[in-house]
């Protein structure tokens, strides 16, 4: 077909720059004391903006797993197969140490390093991620059974990925999964039906039904069942020790709308091989640190969206040319792309905090553990529900192309929705957080002190944070109104961070947009005034 005319309007494929050369996650990682951590997190970096990277997250989802019940004999095997790249990503990130890795280290930092490689890597494919955090969410619940914990942990948190169905002390490396929500009860998993039944030895065997497993693939699940003496929590290895199969089997993969490299699996205990971690009855207690855990990661991911859609939003109107001018010179574009960049620096910099607090929770700095309590729910709740509409308005910005799957803002679109959903809606992380404040008032007490960190320093904060007093000490349909309460304190929080260790440009236009009024229901509406080119210096990306 012959040429019919020269095309010059077309704006390069982003790859070959640094992920992590991100001004505010690296002020992060040196102010949460991870800076030891830069050269390696820089290596990641270059690798989730090559092109190879970007084609391992393509492919995987282009050509998402594929569940074998069955052998050619008629055996029963319960495996999963997935594209080779899914490995390739799965391995980078155990290497790296994203999953459990940090437990075993005794550095100062270590869960903040993890967190900024979290962030960075989960740019490339936001699918592997679930079972990576699931692997590092497990130890603190695991912990609950010491003998199994002294056993399994260092396996789980070994930097070699070893896939492939064999017995735990077989293998170099272990993933674990959960299993929690049922049909009839969702994330209320008190209505859980699943039974376990001691088996006389100090093991039990469950029998159920569970209806959204994470990561049906790993080697051992923490999941939840009634025992004898209530609600408890289990874990079960896909293989037992004497080499043979668990009575795990899958019943069908989830269709689901985004997420689609990651298998999440519908699952039958049939009279399922388990090991009672802590005590019978303190099923919710004993898992409720991997609940907050995950909670940390369903923020580092929302966050980590954020960065790629503003970082390609701004590559493409740097490149693309209309109405006589670049794009990102047009003002209202200047508007929109520095509001996401806004948005994005806030959700960094909070989800690097609170890496922060859970490593000093960690090394045993317990003062740090009400703030961590509280704010995990107020932030998992705040920056997953902006994850969606920011997601809609940097594809936006490509315009059609950005409605193209080629573009790659599709599969991040259809992601964006699932860290608000993942460990509870938004429903649950608001009324959690209501919760913490009533069961534990130094909660509360923690975060008007963070938060209280840059009183005086911005007129729209400090009146933010007296409403926020006086929204809070009145308790008449607190239920009702727990989101709005809920979001309120996600913002001071994010506004006194920015305020203390954001450039006055970037903290000032989020005040006032945030906080003081001077914003519209969209993105691209911030005020007058506001120094968009300081903004958006902070989210251009440079070759390497």
């Amino acid at each position: 077909m012959p040429q019919t005319h020269e095309v010059t309007n077309q704006v390069p494929p982003h790859h070959g720059y640094d992920a992590a050369a991100d001004p505010a996650l690296l002020e992060a990682l040196t102010r949460e004391g991870a800076a030891w951590a830069a050269p390696e997190l820089h290596d990641l970096g270059v690798l989730a903006g090559s092109e190879r990277a970007a084609d391992w997250g393509r492919l995987v989802n282009e050509h998402p797993p594929v569940l074998r019940t069955h052998d050619r004999y008629g055996h029963r095997v319960d495996e999963v197969e997935f594209h080779p790249y899914w490995h390739e990503l799965m391995g980078t990130a155990v290497s790296h140490g994203l999953h459990a890795a940090p437990w075993a280290q005794d550095r100062p930092g270590a869960h903040v390093a993890r967190a900024a490689k979290f962030l960075v890597w989960g740019q490339v494919e936001a699918g592997h991620s679930c079972p990576i955090s699931m692997t590092y969410a497990a130890v603190p619940a695991l912990r609950a059974a010491p003998e199994l914990a002294g056993w399994l942990e260092p396996l789980l948190a070994s930097r070699t990925y070893d896939f492939g169905l064999r017995r735990p002390d077989r293998k170099r490396g272990l993933i674990a999964g959960m299993s929690m929500t049922e049909k009839q009860g969702g994330s209320d998993v008190r209505a859980n039906t699943t039974t376990a039944t001691p088996a006389g030895d100090g093991t039990y065997r469950l029998t159920g039904h569970k209806w959204f497993t994470s990561a049906p693939m790993s080697d051992v699940f923490l999941t939840l069942a009634q025992a004898p003496g209530g609600l408890s929590c289990f874990l079960l290895p896909r293989v037992l020790p004497d080499g043979t199969r668990n009575r795990l089997l899958l019943q069908r993969l989830k269709d689901k709308l985004g997420n689609r490299s990651n298998a999440s699996a519908e699952i039958e205990y049939d009279g399922a091989f388990g090991w009672l971690v802590g005590e019978e009855g303190r099923g919710v207690a004993t898992i409720i640190e991997m609940v907050n855990m995950t909670r940390l990661d369903c923020v580092l991911g929302g966050a980590s969206g954020m960065r790629l859609g503003v970082i390609r939003a701004v590559h493409h109107a740097t490149h693309r040319r209309a109405f006589g001018k670049a794009l990102i010179d047009q003002p209202l574009m200047r508007n929109v792309l520095a509001d996401l960049a806004l948005e994005s620096e806030a959700a960094t910099a909070v989800a690097l905090r609170l890496a922060g607090a859970t490593d000093r929770v960690a090394q045993g700095q317990r003062d740090e553990a009400p703030l961590r309590r509280l704010a995990l729910a107020v932030t998992k709740y705040w920056v997953c529900k902006r994850a969606p509409a920011h997601a809609a308005e940097a594809l936006e910005c490509l315009g059609g192309n950005g409605y193209i799957e080629d573009s790659g803002m599709p599969r991040l679109y259809r992601e964006a929705p699932l860290s608000s959903i993942w460990e509870g809606s938004g429903n649950v992380a608001a009324l959690d957080s209501l919760r913490a404040m009533a069961k534990q008032p130094e909660t509360v007490e923690a975060l008007f002190a963070e938060a209280g960190l840059a009183a005086g320093a911005d007129r729209h904060l400090d009146a933010a944070l007296a409403a926020l007093h006086k929204q809070l000490a009145d308790p008449a349909e607190a239920e009702y109104r727990a989101r709005q309460i809920t979001e309120n304190m996600a913002l001071v929080l994010q506004a006194s961070l920015l305020v203390r260790h954001a450039p006055a440009a970037v903290a000032d236009a989020f005040c006032a947009s945030r906080l003081g009024g001077e914003h519209g229901g969209a993105y691209g509406t911030l005020p007058t005034g506001v120094d968009t080119g300081a903004v958006l210096a902070r989210v251009r990306t440079t070759a390497v």
